[in-house]
């Protein structure tokens, strides 16, 4: 059974909203937004990243994502999903990635290129709508 619910996939394969990836390491969290894109068909969240996100990734695979709709500073939904993340070291997924959401945010797919796949298996997620 899938983690992610028909609710929360319809919230947050919409508009292209940012997106907040926490890690940690070292016992010292990390929260830094990130732009994603989620495949139901295999149930995992990507994003595209680089630096201290990523150094946590490779050190603690446990990561958060937090997503929120807000219209005129007031918020309409929120998701917030826990899973284990992977970093994908496959330079054809990793382009069809970039291409799939640099399209997605509207940008040029030769932005930030030290940038490096990784993929979220959600483990559980919640969604809150107001």
């Amino acid at each position: 059974m899938a983690a992610v619910s028909d609710e929360i996939v319809q919230l947050v394969t919409g508009e292209p909203l940012m997106a907040h990836l926490a890690t940690c390491s070292d016992g010292r969290p990390h929260v830094a937004p990130v732009w994603y894109d989620y495949d139901e068909d295999a149930d995992v969240v990507e994003v595209l990243t680089a630096g201290r996100k990523l150094a946590n990734v490779k050190s603690n695979p446990r990561v958060a994502l937090s997503i929120q709709k807000d219209v005129d500073g007031e918020a309409r939904w929120r998701v917030t999903m826990l899973g284990t993340a992977t970093i994908v070291e496959d330079d054809e997924a990793t382009r069809e990635a970039t291409r799939r959401i640099t399209e997605k945010y509207d940008a040029g797919e030769e932005k930030w290129p030290e940038n490096e796949l990784v993929r979220i298996s959600i483990g559980t997620a919640t969604s809150e709508v107001y």
